[in-house]
């Protein structure tokens, strides 16, 4: 569920391997809290709260008058507390992600943007280049379809699809369950592809290295400044398309301003998935990180 707007709710999460065409679940958000590889779904069951997937329902009233009224105001720090919980569920099986890639060498980058910015294209193009020297798996994060996971398919690349339904963006143990479907190879680089959406990703850590946020310029230059939790959170931006830049209405500098405005410490590259231009620096840095993930098992 996400604690935030609540928008998978009652939705299983439907994780695909490619490879084998198989399809499994991770009902609620729950995954048995083990390592990747270990991991499996309980379907209408849930250790926490003891909820065993029946009702607990008593079919005879209750008064609860208890000489005062209610008015609901506790109401918003239920959400609150709600909110608190799920997120912290969530940063405990990521920080188990983490653990099992780092132990493996393995770095996982959380690509994060608005639907349309690219995602697909570029990691399209950087399989097809840095793919020859460098092994890179991908899970592939929609709420239907399994269009982009067969692109990545063809380009030669392992790839999970992980359907969300109604959810707007990857959770922790989504990635878990991918994790154990994709099993990637020491040295290797896992690319999660997020649900386009630059809101909820931000608030759930999948156990990544870090996350890059892809900016397009066919959208606007103050996108980090309209949603500044998504920049915050990201390390690296790639400003696509730059090839589009003579044919619409962009402002390079002030998009750099904006995102150097709400992360100063920000990283930016300028590419194009189409031409090619800027990709070398971006392989640069993914070969960079994969460089120092081994001191991040010992960290």
């Amino acid at each position: 569920m996400c604690g935030t707007c609540g928008c998978s709710d009652g939705v299983k999460a439907t994780v695909t391997n490619l490879e084998t065409g198989e399809h499994s679940h991770v009902h609620e958000g729950h995954v048995h809290e083990g390592h990747p590889h270990e991991g499996h779904s309980h379907e209408g069951h849930r250790h926490e709260g003891h909820a065993h997937g029946h009702d607990h329902s008593h079919d005879h009233p209750h008064s609860h008058d208890h000489g005062h009224s209610h008015d609901h105001s506790h109401d918003h720090g239920e959400v609150v507390r709600l909110e608190t919980a799920v997120l912290a569920k969530n940063d405990a099986l990521a920080a188990r992600n983490r653990a099992w890639l780092a132990g493996r060498e393995v770095l996982a980058l959380n690509l994060v943007s608005s639907p349309g910015a690219g995602k697909t294209s570029l990691l399209e193009r950087t399989i097809r280049e840095l793919g020859q020297r460098r092994a890179i798996s991908v899970i592939e994060g929609d709420q239907q379809t399994l269009f982009d996971a067969q692109r990545i398919q063809a380009t030669g690349a392992r790839a999970v699809q992980v359907n969300t339904g109604t959810g707007c963006h990857l959770e922790a143990d989504m990635v878990m369950r991918a994790l154990r479907e994709l099993r990637p190879a020491p040295g290797s680089v896992v690319m999660i592809e997020n649900v386009g959406n630059l809101v909820c990703p931000a608030l759930f850590d999948l156990g990544e290295a870090c996350k890059v946020a892809i900016l397009s310029v066919t959208e606007g230059e103050d996108k980090p400044a309209k949603y500044p939790h998504m920049f915050q959170a990201s390390k690296l931006m790639l400003l696509n398309k730059i090839d589009l830049l003579p044919h619409v209405d962009f402002d390079v500098e002030r998009a750099l301003a904006y995102a150097r405005q709400v992360n100063p410490d920000i990283e930016v590259l300028q590419v194009s998935a189409k031409t090619g231009e800027g990709l070398d620096a971006w392989y640069q840095w993914i070969e960079a990180a994969v460089a120092k993930v081994p001191e991040s098992a010992f960290a």
